[in-house]
């Protein structure tokens, strides 16, 4: 796949551990996801699958705890999921997903990062053909673990592709099927390290190593801005 990829994959993975910056992302999918299904994992899969990732991040259990609280406060703000796309450097097309309290400094931000990196925002829904939305759950291979079984027992909860790599695995499925994956791997009694809906480029370009630097750039500068949860390109 090259050096662009590994470049890539390193680079987003160092931001993530970033704990400064990932904890208040992940905190506001534990409050939206509390404030939509209640306080309750036991009765709410999706806090349930907030509070998950948050552990696989290493998030502190208080954090987690005053996340939640966050959503059943009177005075708690309403956050709103956007979703902004646009073009970048050499023509990479950019999806981002934003999770904010204040969608006009939301959108003001986003254009201003892509106008500074050479590029511009598009008019919403005009990458939609480019991106598949999927259901992505990371898990860890355990020993004596028979991988065909698990794969066998997850097609019957929508998975569509598993990825195997050195101890690691990936399922995915179709973003509808999300729930019947996670309810699959809860049957099975799998921990589920990760599981996040994901865009998935239908046509994947490719860059330089020169180019992925500019876009990388600006991936960053679009990943540190405090509203915006995901970033995903078709690079």
């Amino acid at each position: 796949m090259g050096r662009a990829f590994e470049y890539r994959r390193a680079a987003k993975e160092a931001r993530w551990d970033k704990m400064s910056k990932v904890f208040p992302k992940i905190g506001k999918a534990i409050t939206m996801a509390a404030k939509e299904g209640g306080p309750d994992p036991d009765s709410n899969p999706k806090l349930r699958l907030a509070i998950q990732n948050a552990k696989a991040a290493n998030m502190p259990k208080d954090n987690i705890a005053s996340a939640i609280k966050r959503a059943e406060g009177k005075d708690a703000a309403e956050i709103s999921e956007i979703n902004y796309e646009g073009k970048g450097p050499h023509g990479v097309m950019v999806f981002v997903e934003c999770a904010t309290d204040n969608t006009n400094r939301s959108v003001a931000n986003i254009k201003t990062i892509f106008n500074k990196s050479g590029g511009e925002m598009l008019p919403s829904g005009s990458l939609n053909f480019l991106f598949n939305r999927k259901a992505v759950v990371e898990f860890d291979i355990a020993e004596g673990m028979d991988i065909e079984e698990v794969e066998l027992n997850l097609i019957d909860h929508g998975l569509e592709e598993l990825e195997v790599e050195d101890g690691k695995a990936k399922a995915i499925a179709d973003f509808t099927d999300f729930g019947k994956l996670t309810s699959g791997f809860e049957e099975l009694g799998i921990e589920m390290k990760k599981a996040t809906p994901q865009r998935i480029p239908t046509d994947p370009k490719d860059f330089s190593d020169d180019q992925m630097d500019e876009i990388e750039e600006l991936l960053d500068k679009l990943e540190d801005d405090e509203d915006v949860q995901a970033v995903f390109t078709n690079a």
